[in-house]
């Protein structure tokens, strides 16, 4: 089996290296890692992985169904609908610091949307195809490269980083033979001069390895100067929140070469007690979003953010106040460079004639269709490249047109 080109190293063996110079690796197993990857030209995509099935009717409550109050008596109790989107359309309380984006044009949704996975419902099968985007209904493990991959290798003029990674989640999205890289921002190399010096000389005939442990170190390096500098007042605290961190932290390297972006955030699978679970999900959520936009600066402008799940939930509360794995789910797009301020999609009902299966949220529309739409609005790709390579087996349809 040959080695892919954009993950050199192993984290088993960065692991172990970094164990023997002092690396925090006990902390690993906890953290999400943020990739990075290098690109021509000024647009900026970042892809949020929301992991678990984020219930997109209770994100982008469609209050204006005559059948969704009935579903969900446990997620409107006391009649909290949330701020209005428009006379259909409420948003979810706890993301209600993003209100102001909305009135700006810089944070939508699309409703009613899924991958081509149907039926099983299985997390692991739904986030491989999600990340995979190959079009198909079950898991492809002969597909080892993410369609974020597969754009990267399609641009020209691509910068070329040395990929690592440290942290507890594979980014599929991004793997593949396009170099990209991976770091936790909380995991940091702490090392003496002594033990710098000696890390060098270990792998000074091994460019591959060499050059993955000097961006650890140069990173380590850079994050304790900023910690430093916040400590005596120069700089604002960091933003609190693990997921706030890891946009803040990808806010900075987008400010400089990089230009795509990719991470994760867990913990949307809402079996029970949905309503205190989602709200924290979605204040995280909220956070990353503002983090990117505050870190950004004037480059939020060219920004286009997409989080992302791998399917949505019952359009029935269970038992427990929470919801089941389902089908249909909500996009959420943000940053200066998306046509925001409305819901995108076709709204199918929620009739019980209406649903998939009579449980879930009809999708009508493929959800790599907004993906590769914002793609050819940002990089100006072919359309037939993004529905044969970047995304096999999509078809594309008609332009949303989501980028401003």
């Amino acid at each position: 089996m040959t080695q892919k080109p954009a993950r050199p190293l192993s984290r088993r063996l960065f692991l172990r290296s970094a164990s023997l110079i002092g690396c925090s690796a006990a902390a690993w197993p906890l953290l999400s890692p943020v990739t990075f990857a290098s690109a021509p030209g000024d647009e900026r995509l970042v892809v949020i992985i929301l992991r678990g099935a984020m219930d997109g009717l209770d994100v982008v409550r469609p209050i204006g169904d005559p059948d969704y109050a009935s579903y969900r008596h446990a997620s409107l109790t006391d009649g909290q609908t949330g701020p209005a989107l428009n006379d259909f359309y409420a948003l979810h309380p706890a993301m209600a610091d993003l209100m102001p984006l909305w009135k700006a044009g810089e944070l939508g949704f699309a409703h009613a949307v899924a991958t081509p996975y149907r039926d099983k419902r299985s997390h692991f099968d739904g986030q491989d195809i999600l990340e995979a985007g190959t079009g198909l209904d079950v898991p492809q493990p002969q597909v080892r490269d993410g369609w974020l991959n597969r754009m990267i290798q399609a641009m020209p003029d691509l910068k070329s980083d040395t990929a690592y990674a440290v942290g507890r989640d594979e980014m599929k999205v991004i793997e593949g033979s396009a170099p990209s890289m991976s770091w936790a921002p909380k995991t940091h190399l702490r090392l003496s001069d002594q033990s710098q010096r000696l890390l060098e000389r270990i792998y000074e005939d091994d460019p591959l390895f060499h050059a993955a442990a000097q961006e650890a170190i140069d990173i380590s390096a850079r994050l304790e100067v900023e910690k430093d500098a916040a400590r005596n007042g120069m700089t604002r605290p960091a933003i609190k929140g693990q997921a706030a961190q890891l946009a803040t932290f990808a806010a900075r390297r987008l400010r400089e070469d990089t230009r795509i972006a990719t991470f994760s955030i867990g913990g949307w699978d809402t079996h029970r007690n949905q309503r205190n679970v989602l709200a924290g999900r979605l204040s995280d959520l909220s956070g990353a979003i503002l983090a990117l936009k505050s870190g950004l600066g004037r480059d939020w402008g060219k920004t286009t953010v997409l989080a992302m799940t791998e399917f949505g939930r019952t359009a029935r509360e269970n038992g427990t106040a929470g919801t089941d794995h389902g089908t249909g789910g909500a996009l959420i797009m943000a940053g200066g460079a998306i046509r925001g301020g409305r819901v995108y999609g076709h709204w199918p009902g929620l009739a019980d004639h209406a649903l998939f299966e009579q449980r879930d949220l009809m999708p009508t529309a493929d959800v790599r269709a907004y993906a590769a739409w914002a793609m050819r609005g940002m990089f100006g790709f072919e359309k037939g490249l993004l529905e044969s390579t970047v995304f096999p087996r999509l078809d594309m349809g008609d332009d949303p047109k989501i980028i401003a």
